[in-house]
Parts: C-alpha cells; sequence; structure tokens
C-alpha cells in the first residue's frame, strides 16, 4: 500500500523551496506518494509530486509536512484537521513556536517519518460562532486564538464578557484574546496572558489593552463557554481566527466561543519536555545575567 505525505511550505522564501524539494524527493525516493498544494506546485518545480486542492488535500494521508514558520504551520493545520492527520512542523522561520524539529533536524526528521519513529499528540482548539442581525451566522475556528478586536484605530471598543451564561465584566479596550494552551505563547502572551503547558485543558481569556480596574488574564475550565457582545452603540469590530480568518463584526454582534470538537494532532520525534521548548525559543536565562558563580 503506498504511503502519502502531504507537504505545505512558504514557496515565497527560496531557502524554503530549496528544502520542500529536497523532503520531496526524499519521500518519493522512500516510497511515498508526495501531494503540493496546487498553487506551490509550479515554485517548487519538482517531478513525481501530486498537486492537489481544496479543503480534501489531506484526505487517506499519513502525514502533513508544514515547511515554514508558524503562518505556514497554522495554513498546514487548515488542511491537516479536517482529515485528522498528524502534522509535522519544520521551523525554516525565526521563532517557530510550533514546529517539532528545526533546519539542522531536517534529514533525521524525514528519516524518522519513513521509519514511523514518532509519536501524535492532540492539541485543543476552539469552535466560534458569531451571529448578528442582518448577516449570515459565522462559523470557524482556531488552534492558537480567536481575537473580536476594534475595527477602527482612533475608537474604543466596548464588549461585554460573559463565562458559562454568566455576565463577567464589560470592557471598553481594543479587544479580547480567547486562546487555547497551544496559543497561549503566541497573541495571549503578547497581551500578558500566562504560558500554560500544552498538556493542561483549559481555556484563556486575555483583555487587550482594556481601560478597567480590573483586566487581569484568566483562565477557565476547557468546559467553559465564552461569549463576547459588542455593544450596540460602539464601533465596529474584527473578529479574528488564528490570524488567518477575518470577519467584520457591526455593533450589537454576539461572538460564543467553546472548545473545538476536532483537535489538531501534532507529531513529536523526541520525548522533549515544554519547559526545555521555552528556554529555547524564548533564550530564557536559566543561569541569570550575572552567570553560574557556584
Amino acid at each position: 500500500m503506498t504511503r502519502t505525505a502531504l507537504l505545505v511550505t512558504h514557496t515565497g522564501r527560496r531557502r524554503s523551496t530549496e528544502h520542500a524539494r529536497a523532503v520531496a524527493a526524499d519521500l518519493i525516493a522512500a516510497g511515498f506518494e508526495v501531494r503540493v498544494v496546487a498553487e506551490e506546485a509550479e515554485d517548487l518545480d519538482l517531478p513525481g509530486v501530486v498537486p492537489v486542492t481544496g479543503p480534501e488535500a489531506a484526505e487517506g494521508a499519513e502525514i502533513v509536512f508544514a515547511l515554514g514558520g508558524d503562518g505556514t504551520f497554522l495554513r498546514a493545520a487548515e488542511l491537516a484537521r479536517p482529515a485528522k492527520v498528524p502534522l509535522l512542523g519544520i521551523n525554516l522561520g525565526k521563532v517557530g513556536f510550533l514546529a517539532e524539529a528545526e533546519i539542522d533536524d531536517l534529514d533525521e526528521a524525514v528519516r524518522d517519518v519513513v521509519s514511523r519513529n514518532y509519536s501524535v499528540d492532540e492539541r485543543l482548539t476552539l469552535d466560534v460562532t458569531a451571529e448578528f442581525d442582518g448577516g449570515p451566522t459565522i462559523e470557524s475556528w482556531a488552534l492558537n486564538e480567536i481575537s473580536v478586536e476594534k475595527g477602527e484605530r482612533a475608537q474604543m471598543l466596548e464588549l461585554l464578557v460573559d463565562v458559562d451564561g454568566r455576565p463577567l465584566s464589560r470592557y471598553g479596550c481594543d479587544g479580547v484574546v480567547c486562546a487555547t494552551p497551544t496559543g497561549s505563547t503566541a497573541y495571549a502572551f503578547s497581551g500578558g496572558g500566562p504560558v500554560v503547558w500544552p498538556e493542561v485543558e483549559a481555556l484563556l481569556l486575555v483583555p487587550i489593552s482594556a481601560h478597567a480596574l480590573f483586566s487581569r488574564p484568566l483562565v477557565t475550565a476547557p468546559t467553559s463557554t465564552m461569549t463576547i457582545t459588542v455593544d450596540p452603540f460602539t464601533t465596529l469590530a474584527v473578529l479574528c481566527c488564528d490570524g488567518r480568518r477575518v470577519y467584520d463584526l457591526p455593533p450589537g454582534a454576539r461572538v460564543t466561543v467553546r472548545r473545538g470538537t476536532l483537535p489538531v494532532r501534532i507529531v513529536r520525534l523526541r520525548d522533549r519536555s515544554f519547559t526545555a521548548r521555552l528556554v529555547a525559543k524564548f533564550d530564557l536565562p536559566v543561569h541569570g545575567w550575572r552567570g553560574n558563580r557556584r
């Protein structure tokens, strides 16, 4: 039976394209059928790959490779999640917090996949529904975060946040971020939210630049439902999912966020702790600024 892999990369960068060609060639040599997103096929210019389009691109595949930064990983997750296919990130960008391997590990990572020497984690996701008068219901999802933000720079956004059907607080703010543990190191982190280990099942709520005495980040149960209502007399708002799917929200819109029905399955090649990942990605000073004097 033929093994199949889907390759997603950032073809706008020459180095990413070169590495993608090398991965594809190695997988084909190992007997894989290698699919690539049709829009990327011409840039890859590699004989033997199968161009695919649409949300079914990963259906029936054994694994999805994401070669690039976190943006490429999130784009690949859109294809891997509905097909329930594990996703392997190879960091060719800067921080690459979502990636499992770095560029120096590329050859070894391909060998591990060929020999099936890897495990798979499931990451909690978010489902979101937005409703408003005079418009269709919006439904989307996110691996990192869902944010409701002001649509006009010069005006403050007025939001009412409910948790589990109970009013929590009304904020005059730039917006609110609802994040997963995976997304706790992304937008929520920049907003002052806590870092949450990915094994923890929880949801995060982080107000953005709130003009309020109580605007602390909050951690809720994974079963919680968060509802964000845009005040009817406030400015226009924007709903953003993972920084990729953006929707306009008129005043009065009601956004409901809850745990996603489908997780994202992420490939793990090494038994490496999240603590070690934090130290490496953020270059944390484990020896202190004065060094180790002992």
